[in-house]
């Protein structure tokens, strides 16, 4: 299973970048075009009680992105990820690892499962494999971007 890997460094704890990604994500999430949720947007995320990952709406509607399959505060998150065009057997998974490097911490996302996606899939665009995961890299390098602004650190 391939997998598109993206990290950064914050001048934070491991547990407060953890509960800085987990707790305010609707503050730093941000929605890209190539790889919305769900045809209305991306709505606001949300963790909900350390089981599951949703996007809620205006109108008070709510789609769940995906299950948590992993929380481990400080150390480590892993979620299941869909978007609404997905098939209800398909899904790619992210693997968040909060890691010490020094007085920082390593944030890495590692996204992966976007092969088992048919090429043809409304959330693929037509693009080959190398060109959805180069699109998907520069998703999750903004949304980290501005999770590290709201951070302050950098």
């Amino acid at each position: 299973m391939s997998a598109v890997i993206v990290s950064i460094r914050v001048r934070v704890s491991p547990q407060d970048a953890f509960d800085i990604f987990t707790q305010e994500i609707a503050a730093w999430w941000r929605p890209s075009g190539l790889f919305e949720i769900t045809p209305r947007g991306d709505g606001v995320l949300q963790f909900e009680n350390g089981t599951r990952l949703v996007t809620k709406f205006a109108d008070g509607k709510e789609f769940e992105i995906g299950r948590v399959t992993a929380w481990t505060p400080g150390e480590r998150l892993a979620f299941t990820w869909r978007q609404a065009t997905f098939a209800p057997d398909q899904a790619t998974h992210v693997e968040v690892r909060f890691e010490p490097a020094g007085d920082e911490t390593r944030v890495s996302v590692e996204h992966r499962g976007w092969d088992a996606i048919p090429q043809k899939h409304a959330a693929r665009h037509g693009f080959p494999l190398a060109a959805t995961q180069m699109r998907l890299a520069e998703q999750w390098r903004n949304a980290l971007a501005a999770y590290q602004r709201l951070g302050g650190w950098c």
